[in-house]
């Protein structure tokens, strides 16, 4: 059975890029949504999640429209799920080459 995704992570991870894109800290992002200091790091790490009232203020400070911000999320889970059943195919070598592959790319 497929593992069902994530749209949490999806989430957290979108709000990590959009942000990434406009070249802000998380703390000066959190105060400029007049939050505490902390607020976009502790839904970024997964510790908590934003209200949907807070997460249409998120959307809205990256100036898109809703739409246009879980579309791309839509797109990101899609990727993965292509990648996933590629993965899912490949003998234990091959992962392994995978693997190796991938921790070149993130030095």
């Amino acid at each position: 059975m497929d593992e069902p995704i994530n749209y949490e992570s999806l989430l957290r991870e979108h709000i990590t890029r959009l942000r990434l894109r406009k070249n802000i800290s998380e703390h000066r992002m959190s105060l400029e949504l007049g939050k505490s200091g902390a607020y976009i790091r502790s839904i970024t790490s997964g510790a908590s999640l934003p209200s949907v009232r807070e997460l249409f203020n998120i959307i809205s400070y990256f100036g898109i429209t809703p739409a246009e911000f879980f579309d791309e999320i839509e797109l990101n889970a899609s990727s993965r799920t292509q990648l996933y059943e590629k993965l899912a195919v490949l003998t234990d070598d091959e992962l392994d080459k995978v693997e190796t592959f991938i921790d070149w790319i993130k030095k």
